[in-house]
């Protein structure tokens, strides 16, 4: 026999349901035996399916949230000038965006959503400049940290 998506190889294994012919690399290894991967009914997990409604939720989620946030920053360092203060709050603005999308979006995981988060961070960081045009390196270090924060929240 030769498998049905794999003509060129040989095999004696078959699936459970149909009958196809399945080489070692088609196999799909189930509770009741092998099977094609057609037979197998493979599907995505639901926490990595995102609906475009939930990407158009996120953007508008991040942005309020990057926006308000780069208010709150500005305003913060304007009262109290410690530079290591800015890197710690660049790091809670990317946790509380993470958190806020992961939230809004039912704990839902993507590429895209990571970099809805990556950007919303970025924007929170502008508003900032907007209203603190000196930042140090703390500031951009903060950034970078609240960047991958958020990120690591929507893997």
């Amino acid at each position: 026999m030769r498998c049905a998506t794999h003509p060129e190889v040989e095999t004696n294994l078959s699936c459970g349901r149909c009958g196809h012919p399945i080489c070692p690399k088609c196999m799909v290894q189930t509770l009741v035996g092998p099977r094609c991967p057609d037979c197998a009914n493979l599907k995505r997990l639901p926490t990595y399916e995102v609906s475009p409604r939930q990407y158009l939720i996120a953007v508008g989620v991040g942005m309020g949230v990057a926006i308000a946030a780069g208010f709150v920053w500005a305003l913060i360092w304007n009262a109290i000038h410690f530079l290591f203060l800015s890197l710690l709050i660049a790091a809670g603005i990317g946790y509380a965006i993470g958190e806020v999308i992961s939230l809004a979006t039912n704990r839902k995981r993507s590429p895209g959503l990571q970099a809805i988060a990556g950007i919303s961070v970025v924007v929170s960081f502008a508003v900032y400049y907007l209203f603190v045009p000196w930042f140090s390196f703390y500031t951009i270090i903060g950034l970078a940290l609240g960047i991958v924060i958020a990120i690591a929240r929507l893997r």
